[in-house]
Formats: C-alpha cells, structure tokens, sequence
C-alpha cells in the first residue's frame, strides 16, 4: 500500500499500543533498531525504518506539540477504505480530483491523536484494476 516516507519520531507511554496500530492500520513492520538508552520500536517500510516509536512515561501533552500531521503516499485505495472501516476507525476522505489534482486523501488520527493522511492517485487506482 504504501510507497514512500523517510521517518517519523513519535512519543508514547504505550509504544506497544501504538506499534500495533501502525502496523494493523498502516501495514508496517517491526524490524531492528539500534540499542538506544531510550526503549522504543522502530517500524518499516519495506526496508525503510519510517516510523520510530519512543517510550516516555507520560503521554505527550498534544497542545507542546508542533507537527500537525504526516503524510504517506499509498496504493490499494479501496482495500485501505476497507481496513479502516473494518477497525471502525473515524476518517475523512478528501478528492482532490475535484480540483484538478490526481489525488485523494484519507485523514485519520492515531491512538496518539496524530493526524496523518495517506494519499492515493486515482490515475494509478484505474489502472491496477484493468
């Protein structure tokens, strides 16, 4: 589904929690990560870590925290509707084509509250299913 990002940092006193839903979610992996002094868990891409989930021991106040969402580009636009509505996950979809711009955005928010929208080319979509 996914195709391109290089990473993000996100805090959690649930990393395992967290974890989980990205890969439920999102469909990442866990994979290997330097032994830090900080615990976390890093989550890949195909052989990209991109996701880099921090242990802390309380949650992160949502109001310190600058980063208003992140962004995946993405294939499989209909069985990613499909997950999300299986999880019953709250999302918006946006069609950009509507602007002339070969895009439509699915906006969600993780366990954490960060919001993330994962893009898919409809042009693309067309022509997986021919």
């Amino acid at each position: 589904m996914l195709t391109a990002l290089d990473h993000v940092n996100l805090h959690t006193d649930k990393p395992d929690a967290l974890a989980q839903w990205y890969e439920n979610i999102l469909g990442l992996e866990r994979g290997p990560r330097p032994n830090f002094s900080i615990p976390g868990i890093w989550l890949y891409l195909n052989d990209q870590p991109v996701v880099h989930v921090v242990k802390v021991d309380q949650p992160p106040e949502r109001a310190a925290v600058s980063l208003e969402h992140f962004a995946f580009r993405a294939e499989g636009m209909a069985a990613f509707e499909a997950t999300l509505k299986q999880h019953d996950l709250q999302f918006e979809r946006v069609d950009l084509t509507e602007i002339d711009v070969d895009i439509v955005q699915y906006n969600l928010r993780d366990p954490m509250g960060t919001h993330i929208h994962v893009d898919f080319k409809p042009s693309l979509e067309a022509e997986m299913v021919e």
